[in-house]
C-alpha cells in the first residue's frame, strides 16, 4: 500500500526530516504541499517537484493525498488537524497536540470520528538509552523511584540559529519549554512511573525575548517523587543528563558521555559499584510506526496516551510560571 502524503506547513524545524523519511520509505510518497506562508511553500513544493495549494482544503480533496504531515505553528494546530480528520487524512504531527488539554480533546475526537490513525513525533521514547532505563526500572533494581531528573538544552537563542519565529508567544504558546522541554517532560513522567498530581514552573528570559528561554519545572507525585525538567536555548556546552535515583539505586545517562551508568544495592555482579550498562537498540521511530499503523489497521494507543498527557503537564506547567503557584494537573484535565 503506496501511501501519498500532503505536507502542512514548513514553519518547523523538523518539517525536512519527516519529508525525508516519507522520501526514504518504500510505501510513501510526498504528493501536495500547503504552507500559511505561501512563498515558503511554493518553494518547498518547487524543490520536492510536487503541487503548492493556496487552499488547504483544496489540498486535502486531492485523491492522492491519504494522510498528512503536520508543522504547521503550534497555534494552528487544532484548525490544520481537525481540518485534516475531517477530509479523512491520517496524520503524523509535531508535539506538542495542541497548547491546551480543551484543544487535544477536541482533535482526537475528530479523528477518533472518523477511525483514522494519529502518531506524535516523540522520539526519544524510541531511543535505546530510554528503553535500557525502562528495563532497569521495571527489574526493580533502583527500588521505589524518589527523583528523576531530565535535561536538554542547546544554545540557539545565543548563535541566533533557531528561527525568528520560534520566539512568537502567540505561534509557540510558550518558548523553551514548550519546544525543547517538551523530550525531558514526557521522559520524566515515564521515569516517575506514577502519575503527576502538580506542576511548578520557573521561566527565565535571557535574551529578552517575549518566550522563556530557560526552564525548569518540578513535578509532584502522590508518593512523594519527585521529577525535575530542564530546558533552554542560551545554554552552550550542555549535555542531555539524565539521573534516576531510588530506594536501592541510581542510574545516570550523559554525564556527560552517552554512557548509561547504573549503582543498585540489589542484583547479581553489580552490586555496589558504578557500572556500565549496554544501551538497547533504538526500536523503529514514530513515522515508521505511523505508516505501520496506517497499512495494518493498528492504533497508536501509547504514543496518543502520552502525548494528551504532554499537553496536560505544558499546560500545567505554563499556569504555574504565570500564576506563580504549583497547579495542579486536575485544573487542566476537562
Amino acid at each position: 500500500m503506496s501511501i501519498g502524503i500532503g505536507v502542512i506547513s514548513f514553519w518547523h524545524v523538523h518539517a525536512w526530516d519527516y519529508v525525508k523519511q516519507a522520501q526514504e520509505h518504500e510505501d510513501t510518497f510526498i504528493a501536495a504541499v500547503w504552507d500559511e506562508d505561501a512563498e515558503r511553500g511554493k518553494k518547498a513544493a518547487e524543490s520536492l517537484g510536487v503541487p503548492f495549494f493556496t487552499s488547504l482544503n483544496d489540498m486535502l480533496a486531492q485523491k492522492n493525498v491519504d494522510a498528512v504531515i503536520v508543522d504547521a505553528p503550534t497555534n494552528m494546530h487544532t484548525e490544520v488537524l481537525v481540518a485534516a480528520a475531517g477530509a479523512g487524512k491520517h496524520i503524523f504531527t509535531e508535539k506538542v497536540i495542541a497548547p491546551t488539554v480543551k484543544e487535544v480533546n477536541d482533535i482526537i475526537s475528530a479523528i477518533e470520528a472518523r477511525q483514522l490513525k494519529l502518531t506524535v513525533s516523540l522520539p526519544r521514547l524510541n531511543d535505546g538509552y530510554t528503553l535500557s532505563i525502562q528495563e532497569l526500572i521495571s527489574q526493580g533494581l533502583l527500588g521505589e523511584i524518589t527523583y528523576v531528573r531530565v535535561r536538554l538544552s542547546h544554545n540557539g537563542a545565543l548563535a541566533g540559529w533557531l528561527p525568528d519565529h520560534f520566539y512568537s508567544l502567540e505561534q509557540c504558546a510558550g518558548g523553551a519549554l514548550i519546544d525543547l522541554g517538551c523530550h525531558p517532560m514526557y521522559l520524566s513522567r515515564l521515569f516517575l512511573s506514577e502519575e503527576v498530581t502538580g506542576v511548578n514552573a520557573n521561566f527565565g528570559y535571557i535574551t529578552g525575548k517575549e518566550v522563556e528561554d530557560n526552564a525548569v519545572v518540578t513535578l509532584f507525585t502522590k508518593s512523594g517523587a519527585i521529577g525535575v525538567v530542564e530546558a533552554g536555548f542560551v545554554n552552550s556546552h550542555s549535555p542531555f543528563t539524565i539521573e534516576v535515583h531510588g530506594t536501592e539505586g541510581s542510574l545516570l545517562f550523559g554525564t556527560p558521555e552517552e554512557k548509561l551508568l547504573l549503582k543498585t544495592n540489589l542484583g547479581n555482579g553489580i552490586s555496589g559499584n558504578w557500572t556500565e550498562i549496554a544501551l538497547k537498540d533504538n526500536r523503529e521511530g514514530a513515522f515508521q510506526q505511523w505508516v505501520g499503523h496506517v497499512q495494518h489497521d493498528t492504533r497508536a494507543d501509547e504514543n496518543i496516551r502520552v502525548a494528551v498527557e504532554l499537553t496536560a503537564l505544558m499546560e500545567s506547567a505554563n499556569r504555574s510560571a504565570k500564576e506563580g503557584r504549583v497547579v495542579a494537573l486536575s485544573e487542566v484535565k476537562i
